[in-house]
C-alpha cells in the first residue's frame, strides 16, 4: 500500500506479530485527536530497553528496508529506525524506554479508522506532551488543534505531570507557561 495510513497498518502488522509494545505518535495520532493535515510519514514509538537498540534494529531490518545506508548504526546512536514501508513510505521507529514512553504506550488505545483498518495511537494528552515537547512552530498549532477537538475530555493535569519532567531537560525557555497560556484561553471560552 502507497499510502501514510496502509503504511501504519503495514508496520503494525509485523510490530503485532512480533509482540512488540508500542503506539502510533506524529501525523497518524494527529488524524485521531486533532485537524487532520498532510503527513507523508508514520511515526512510531516501540519500546525496547536501553542496551538492545542493535538487537531491536536487526529484528525490524529483517523486514524494512533501511531509508539510509548506516540505518542500524544510526539507530544504536540515535535509538530512531530510519526504514521505509513496501510502498516506499518513510517510517520513523524511536526507541522507547524512559518512563514517559512507557506511560504513552501503556494508554495508548485502538483507533478504528474503517472496517479492518484499526490502528494504535497514543492518547490526546501524551500526543500534546509529545509535541509540546517537540515545541517547533508546527507542533504548537497541532497542539491547538488537539485542544479544540479534545476540549471536553482532555487532562491538562495529565499533561503537565508528563510534561513537567520532559521539560526541566529540554532547554526550551517558556514551554511550561506557553502551554498554561494556551490551555487556559480554552478554559476561558467555555
Amino acid at each position: 500500500m502507497k499510502t501514510v495510513l496502509g503504511a501504519a497498518l503495514e508496520v503494525q502488522r509485523f510490530l503485532s506479530h512480533a509482540g512488540e509494545r508500542f503506539c502510533f505518535i506524529g501525523g497518524i495520532a494527529l488524524q485521531r485527536w486533532g485537524e487532520p493535515r498532510l503527513t507523508r510519514d508514520v511515526d512510531v514509538t516501540l519500546l525496547s530497553p536501553f542496551g538492545e537498540e542493535g538487537r531491536t534494529a536487526d529484528r525490524l531490518l529483517a523486514a524494512f528496508r533501511p531509508r539510509i545506508g548506516d540505518a542500524r548504526e544510526f539507530a544504536v546512536r540515535n535509538r530512531v529506525l530510519l526504514i521505509e514501508s513496501d510502498g516506499g513510505i518513510a517510517v520513523d521507529i524511536a526507541f522507547g524506554a524512559i518512563p514517559f514512553e512507557e506511560h504513552c504506550v501503556a494508554r495508548s488505545s485502538e483507533w478504528a479508522l474503517a472496517p479492518g483498518a484499526i490502528l494504535r495511537t497514543c492518547s490526546a494528552e501524551d500526543l500534546v506532551v509529545l509535541k509540546a515537547f517537540a515545541s517547533r512552530p508546527q507542533d504548537w498549532l497541532d497542539i491547538e488543534s488537539v485542544a479544540i477537538r479534545q476540549r471536553s475530555v482532555l487532562d491538562w493535569n495529565l499533561i503537565f505531570e508528563e510534561l513537567q519532567p520532559l521539560a526541566s531537560v529540554r532547554e526550551v525557555p517558556g514551554l511550561l507557561d506557553r502551554l498554561r497560556q494556551l490551555r487556559d484561553s480554552f478554559s476561558r471560552h467555555d
